[in-house]
C-alpha cells in the first residue's frame, strides 16, 4: 500500500496505538465550551460536528444513548468524516478482514443514521481521508453512488472539495481536505481533495467562498497524540488567515483540544472517532470522542458569527458485534471518573463540560 506517511510516523504508530501520547505543547488552548457573543441572537443555526466514521469495530450498527441522540438530532446540519468506503462487498477482502483496509456496508450507514436520529439530508460527509481508496477506484465510485441515492451530501473530492449550503437563512460554507493518503499519489490526487493541492493554490477555494461562515474539515496531524504538532497549529493559522471561521479536524483518533486561532477562528484539532476505526477492544484513551456543537447567528447584522460552542464528550463501549456510544455524564461513576480524569489532561483541570446544550432560539 503506497502512502505519504513519514518513516518516523510509521515507526511510532503501534506504540502510540497501544498507548496514546499526552506529550506536546499543551499551552494556549481554549476551554471546551464558551460563549463568544455577548447577546444571544434572535435567530440561530446549529452546526454539529462529529469525528471519523467507520465500521472496523464491528458490522452491527451502533447504539447511541438518548443524551447524544438528542444533541445530534438538534443539529440543522451534521458534518462528519466518512473514514470507510461504502460498498456492498469489499474489493480487497483479505486486507479488509485484517482491518488494514476499511469498508462499510450501506446497511451499517443506514443503521448509524437511525441511531443518531439524523435525516440523510441533514448530513454532510467528507470523503477527504487516507482510507477513501481502500477499496480502489471502484469502491470510491460505489461510495459516491451510495451517498447520492440516500440524499447525503458529500465534500472532500477533487471535483467537489467543498459546498455552500443554505441553512435557515445562513450560507454555510464547507471545505474538506486530507494531508494523508494510502494510495498512489497520481490516482489519489485525481480523486480526493488534498491539502497540498489547496496550498498550491494559496487556498483560493476558501478565500473566494461566498458564505456567511466558512468551515474547514481537515484530515490532518499524527494519530494517537492528544496534542497537535506545531506544524498542525501553524497550518490552522494559515487556514484561519485564508478566511476560515471554524475548523473541525479528524484523523488523530483521540480527543484533541480546542483553540481560538486569530481573532475569531474556532479550531477543534481532533474530535476523536465517532464510530470505531480500529478493532472494538482498544485502549481507553482512543475510546473517548466528542461531538462539537456550534450555534451560529442567523441575524442579518451578524449572520454567520459563532455565538457559542461546546464539546460534548462520549465514550465508546464494545457490544456484541459493534459499539455503544454513551455520554460521559451518563457513565457509571467509576468509569466516568477515569474518563474525565483523562479528558482533564487534554482540556485542563476543572474545564466544564455541559451534559446538553439548548438552542438559543
Amino acid at each position: 500500500m503506497s502512502s505519504n506517511f513519514p518513516l518516523r510516523y510509521r515507526l511510532t504508530w503501534l506504540p502510540r496505538f497501544l498507548r496514546p501520547s499526552l506529550a506536546g505543547d499543551a499551552s494556549g488552548f481554549a476551554p471546551p465550551t464558551a460563549q463568544w457573543l455577548g447577546t444571544p441572537p434572535n435567530k440561530s443555526v446549529r452546526l454539529v460536528f462529529i469525528g471519523d466514521i467507520s465500521a472496523v469495530a464491528g458490522p452491527v450498527p451502533p447504539e447511541i444513548d438518548e443524551t447524544l441522540r438528542d444533541i445530534l438530532a438538534s443539529g440543522d446540519l451534521v458534518v462528519g468524516n466518512c473514514e470507510s468506503p461504502v460498498v456492498a462487498r469489499p474489493h480487497a477482502p483479505v486486507a479488509t478482514r485484517l482491518g488494514t483496509r476499511h469498508a462499510m456496508k450501506g446497511a451499517y450507514l443506514d443503521g448509524a443514521l437511525a441511531a443518531m436520529g439524523v435525516a440523510p439530508d441533514r448530513l454532510v460527509l467528507s470523503l477527504a481521508n487516507n482510507h477513501m481508496l481502500d477499496q480502489g477506484v471502484e469502491g470510491f465510485e460505489e461510495t459516491l453512488h451510495a451517498l447520492a441515492v440516500r440524499g447525503i451530501n458529500h465534500i472532500g473530492t477533487k471535483h467537489r472539495p467543498g459546498a455552500v449550503l443554505p441553512i435557515r437563512g445562513v450560507q454555510v460554507g464547507l471545505l474538506a481536505f486530507t494531508q494523508w493518503r494510502n494510495a498512489a499519489a497520481k490516482t489519489f490526487d485525481s480523486l480526493i481533495s488534498t491539502g497540498a493541492a489547496l496550498a498550491a493554490r494559496d487556498w483560493e477555494p476558501l478565500r473566494t467562498m461566498n458564505a456567511d461562515i466558512r468551515c474547514v474539515i481537515p484530515h490532518w496531524d499524527w494519530e494517537f497524540r492528544h496534542f497537535p504538532r506545531p506544524e498542525t497549529r501553524l497550518l490552522a493559522a494559515t487556514i484561519a488567515a485564508a478566511g476560515a471561521n471554524l475548523i473541525a479536524g479528524h484523523h488523530a483518533h483521540v480527543l484533541q483540544p480546542v483553540e481560538r486561532v486569530g481573532a475569531k477562528t474556532l479550531t477543534a484539532y481532533g474530535l476523536g472517532d465517532f464510530l470505531g476505526t480500529a478493532f472494538a477492544r482498544q485502549p481507553l484513551p482512543a475510546r473517548i470522542g466528542a461531538i462539537m456543537v456550534a450555534d451560529i447567528s442567523a441575524d442579518s447584522e451578524n449572520a454567520g458569527e459563532i455565538f457559542r460552542y461546546a464539546l460534548i464528550p462520549f465514550f465508546r463501549q464494545s457490544t456484541v458485534g459493534g459499539e455503544q456510544l454513551v455520554a460521559v455524564h451518563d457513565l457509571p461513576i467509576p468509569l466516568q471518573t477515569i474518563v474525565f480524569t483523562r479528558i482533564a489532561r487534554i482540556t485542563g483541570d476543572g474545564a466544564p463540560f455541559p451534559q446538553s446544550i439548548r438552542q438559543p432560539h
